[in-house]
């Protein structure tokens, strides 16, 4: 089963700057309180196993308590900065917040926990309306911070496709970049948008672009339009199964064994990522289970056209 994350779009238009290992924490820590089915409140001590954020993002095992326990002590000292209106006389306001107000750790158990504001729980958990979904391996294979930020924005426009101009140092700020970094526009485009639009358009359900808008020759703003991709057509009807060659089956294997949603849904506990894709290949010759990978397979390409259902 998918895991979902839902945040409320007042948390994904804030602005805030978290690291690569901070955000992941993040997303699993709403998906342990779903699937725990415990919810968020301010009272939630949530767990984060290190084996889930080895599995999920493709970590080494060995590296992935050291990754969670630093994540966690960091976002200890993060703040978020938040917009409203004053309800008594419609007037813009801005809050500053911390995102968590306790952080513990299991060493033996290579188990985090944490536990969310009382004013961050509400944007993470209000559903009622404007809030914006999406499945964590979406942004699992997204290893630029600015490109998992920019996807949260654009995917809160999902209904028309394009975002609103945003003007530079609002941008700045939603995506999370300091003050002092990039302040050249060329290095701006390159480190920060280019590189996240390019990682969005290959990594994720989405490809995206931007238009930049100018005043003279000055860049003062950015628009972003994006649209779904086109599910991968089925490899195989009725579940039929496909006769696949020794070297399909060597290179599809790896391939699938590098994929995070793989990793945590099949594979069993501490399994190396290179022992997972000999148990992939079994499977990839099994008559009864090989139509588990077929969506997957059509994700990386795999042709049936070069192979014969039975």
């Amino acid at each position: 089963m998918a895991e979902l994350i839902v945040k409320d779009n007042a948390l994904i238009q804030a602005s805030y700057t978290l690291d690569l290992a901070e955000q992941r924490l993040i997303l699993l820590a709403i998906i342990e309180a779903r699937n725990s089915g415990q919810g968020i409140t301010h009272d939630s001590l949530l767990r984060i196993h290190a084996s889930s954020y080895a599995k999920q993002f493709g970590v080494n095992d060995k590296t992935a308590y050291t990754v969670v326990k630093d994540a966690s002590k960091g976002l200890f000292d993060r703040y978020v900065t938040y917009h409203d209106k004053n309800p008594k006389n419609g007037k813009d306001r801005s809050f500053h917040c911390r995102w968590v107000d306790k952080i513990g750790v299991e060493p033996d158990s290579g188990i985090v926990y944490m536990r969310f504001t009382s004013d961050v729980v509400p944007l993470i958990t209000r559903l009622e309306s404007h809030f914006t979904s999406y499945e964590i391996d979406k942004v699992a294979n997204l290893s630029s911070i600015y490109a998992i930020r920019l996807y949260e924005l654009l995917i809160s426009w999902r209904d028309v496709g394009k975002t609103p101009t945003y003007e530079i140092d609002d941008l700045r700020n939603k995506l999370g970049v300091e003050p002092e970094q990039y302040n050249q526009m060329c290095n701006f485009k390159a480190k920060v948008l280019d590189r996240a639009i390019k990682q969005i358009s290959k990594e994720t359900d989405i490809t995206a672009d931007y238009v930049q808008h100018k005043r003279g020759t000055k860049i003062t703003g950015f628009t972003f339009t994006f649209k779904q991709k086109k599910s991968p057509e089925p490899i195989a009807k009725d579940d039929a199964f496909i006769k696949m060659t020794d070297s399909q089956v060597r290179t599809f294997s790896s391939k699938l064994a590098a994929l995070p949603e793989l990793g945590s849904n099949f594979a069993p506990s501490g399994m190396s990522e290179a022992d997972f894709a000999v148990m992939i290949a079994d499977d990839l010759r099994d008559t009864s289970k090989q139509n588990k990978y077929h969506k997957h397979l059509a994700k990386l390409g795999f042709e049936v056209a070069k192979s014969k259902a039975k």
